[in-house]
């Protein structure tokens, strides 16, 4: 099995877990894209063209993280890997206690959480304020995650911090030697396995979840976001991924990202606006 099949397995089990909690978790009454569509769509389009210059640059700003390796090379950056001798200093092999108990049920779960559920618990967090046409939301959560991203890139070019599992006599890689498939496939997007100062999984995922539970009023969406965003933190240790300062500095900079993107949304879209039409208007000229 190579990577690109391995994705091919794993982007239709991702659709089919989010076709299938939007009728779950979306009650009825909630989704009004469906009525919007039943009157030609109008809103919706509108909707979408409010967000698509956000979801352009959410592309952009992550194609751009992850030429991370090229960007390296081209500048001869020298990367500073003594943060993780810092980190090791403040907490030790602490990680290593959540590998106390390994079963092999437990590993392919948090497998199953890590690579399937993180990216689900993403793209249902974006059809749930697209399908219920909250704008605001949806731009709010635009906002944060370019946020999370450009905060983190400095660390990852200047100062990374390798996993756990390659770094900590105590801690298995058991993600990465699940299978060989894996291992490709997360070096295809973390080549040097050192993108962990602060933890995506964590920063990305909590502002997920903090967007759902505070700008929704749909309960039961709320428990399950919260139940597997708990999970999702619980692999990044167990499969020897994260340190524990990579998961309180994603947490902190989720909080940071959603105090700004909810306090400054309008302020951020205002300017973001004038500064479209005034490169629309010197392009015209």
């Amino acid at each position: 099995m190579t990577v690109i099949q391995f994705i091919l397995i794993m982007v239709p089990i991702v659709l089919l877990l989010n076709f299938l909690a939007y009728y779950v978790f979306i009650p009825r009454d909630n989704r009004k894209i469906y009525d919007d569509l039943d009157q030609g769509g109008k809103y919706a389009y509108y909707i979408f063209s409010k967000i698509f210059p956000y979801l352009l640059i959410i592309c952009a700003v992550y194609l751009f993280v992850k030429s991370q390796g090229m960007i390296v090379e081209y500048f001869n950056i020298v990367p500073y890997y003594g943060l993780a001798e810092y980190i090791f200093l403040i907490e030790g092999d602490i990680v290593g206690n959540f590998q106390a108990i390994m079963l092999p049920g437990i590993t392919y779960f948090s497998m199953f959480i890590y690579l399937i559920g993180f990216p689900f618990i993403l793209i249902f967090t974006f059809i749930v304020f697209f399908s219920t046409l909250k704008i605001e939301q949806l731009q709010e959560y635009a906002i944060g995650i370019i946020i999370i991203y450009m905060v983190a890139f400095p660390f990852y070019i200047f100062m990374p911090v390798k996993v756990t599992g390659y770094s900590l006599s105590g801690v298995f890689p058991l993600l990465y030697e699940l299978h060989p498939v894996i291992d490709s496939g997360l070096r295809s997007v973390d080549p040097y396995l050192d993108n962990c100062f602060p933890s995506l999984h964590a920063a990305l995922s909590i502002l997920a979840m903090l967007l759902i539970v505070f700008r929704t009023d749909l309960k039961a969406l709320k428990v399950m976001s919260f139940v597997l965003v708990l999970l999702i933190q619980f692999t990044i240790f167990y499969l020897g991924i994260h340190w524990i300062s990579d998961f309180i500095a994603g947490t902190a900079l989720a909080f940071l990202a959603y105090f700004i993107s909810t306090r400054y949304r309008s302020k951020i879209i205002d300017s973001c606006s004038y500064i479209l039409k005034s490169g629309d208007a010197m392009w015209k000229k």
